[in-house]
């Protein structure tokens, strides 16, 4: 899938299109395991063509929003009506193209979110922030005593380190939790016929008729994000295909099930598979014992990080530094390990993080919501920020300051 960011350097910046909670993330995927062909997405999680699970949509309970449903469009019936005729040169059977196809249609909402992936930039800082966020943290450390037989016997089959397994899971779909319960052959056919990456989601969807037709899931439950990555690590439906794994023995290859152990363990061999070293680390932050390796600096000003070939790894998973050391990372601490030792420089407002989470409590305690106070500055930040400037007679431009922070007492 392809993940979702960019990581450019001046300062490092971190591009993306989706969000992760009250604020917003992405990732950079290289088009390999899940997301396609975008350069970087937001936060940047999956196999190497996908998504992330910030782009995941998934609603419990209240069904997915109007923009997800089948709208009527001529256009695409023409499409799905030739299409079907090259699906069955690549095998597929009458059968199961009528099963694919039976109450899905054109989406309007993906057309809409593929078109409009608008890019923020975020520092490392900001998406470390978000990656190992407390939450993520928490339910990481949680969710690894629960899975930890399965983790254990992953490790020792791949030799892949189950902490790094767990990350993944918890930067692709918050541990299970964003899913995405858009029906994947609605959401590839759709974007196969828009055309804009179409031979890409052509291939995909393809590869998602072969997968009903392999019988490891029932069209109802052929579901993902809008773009089409599925389960619990965000698959894509070419790499189901080449690296899925039936890791509990019932002859099927269940990555949608509630039980993540195929999942899970599909990544464990999309890691081995793409050279992960048995008993070698990602790497870590340069100056406190990490191993010895190549030495990068994403952001300027920022920690320094030693890595070794398996950072190079976790990056065929997503193609991002930034993601490989949120996934790095937040593994380290889900094994027990502390918080980052080096210090972030200021942002372009002269801010550091403290001063941003200092801003965002004083903005909420004077009833301006910032919905969060991770010292990320996102959309429900800068709402808050307008809104108080508003109130105070100021111009409301939205952006944060020192000055702002201390008219906030």
């Amino acid at each position: 899938m392809r993940a979702a960011v960019h990581v450019d350097c001046a300062p490092v910046l971190i591009r993306y299109h989706s969000s992760i909670n009250n604020e917003t993330a992405g990732r950079d995927m290289g088009i390999t395991r899940r997301h396609f062909g975008l350069g970087f997405t937001a936060f940047g999680l999956a196999a190497c063509s996908g998504t992330s699970q910030l782009d995941v949509v998934s609603r419990s309970g209240g069904g997915l929003p109007a923009d997800l449903r089948p709208a009527p469009n001529a256009g695409y019936d023409a499409w799905v009506a030739a299409f079907r005729g090259r699906a069955r040169g690549h095998g597929i059977s009458e059968a199961t193209l009528n099963a694919g196809f039976r109450g899905t249609g054109y989406l309007p909402g993906a057309v809409t979110r593929d078109r409009n992936q608008t890019e923020f930039a975020r520092s490392l800082e900001d998406y470390l922030s978000i990656a190992v966020s407390d939450e993520r943290l928490k339910k990481g450390r949680a969710a690894f005593a629960r899975h930890r037989a399965t983790l254990g016997a992953l490790e020792d089959r791949f030799g892949v380190d189950a902490e790094i397994i767990a990350a993944i899971w918890g930067l692709e779909s918050f541990y299970g939790e964003r899913r995405g319960d858009v029906p994947v052959v609605s959401a590839t056919s759709t974007l196969a016929y828009d055309g804009r990456r179409g031979s890409f989601f052509e291939k995909q969807l393809v590869a998602a008729l072969k997968i009903l037709q392999n019988g490891d899931i029932t069209p109802a439950r052929l579901t993902g994000s809008w773009a089409g990555a599925m389960g619990h690590t965000q698959f894509i439906p070419t790499s189901y295909l080449a690296y899925a794994v039936d890791f509990t023995g019932d002859g099927r290859r269940d990555i949608w099930s509630d039980d993540p152990s195929d999942s899970l363990a599909s990544t464990a061999a999309y890691l081995a598979r793409s050279g992960w070293s048995r008993g070698v680390r990602w790497g870590g932050e340069a100056g406190t014992g990490a191993p010895s390796g190549r030495l990068i600096q994403p952001q300027p000003g920022g920690p320094r990080f030693a890595v070794t070939s398996n950072f190079g790894a976790i990056k065929r998973y997503n193609n991002s530094d930034a993601y490989a050391i949120g996934v790095g990372h937040l593994a380290d601490r889900i094994g027990g390990a502390g918080p980052l030792q080096g210090s972030f420089p200021p942002d372009a407002n002269g801010m550091t993080k403290d001063d941003r989470i200092a801003l965002q409590r004083r903005l909420t305690a004077r009833g301006f919501d910032t919905g969060g106070t991770d010292g990320v500055i996102g959309p429900n930040t800068r709402q808050a920020i307008s809104a108080y400037q508003s109130s105070r007679g100021l111009p409301a431009t939205g952006e944060p300051s020192l000055e702002l922070l201390r008219s906030l007492g």
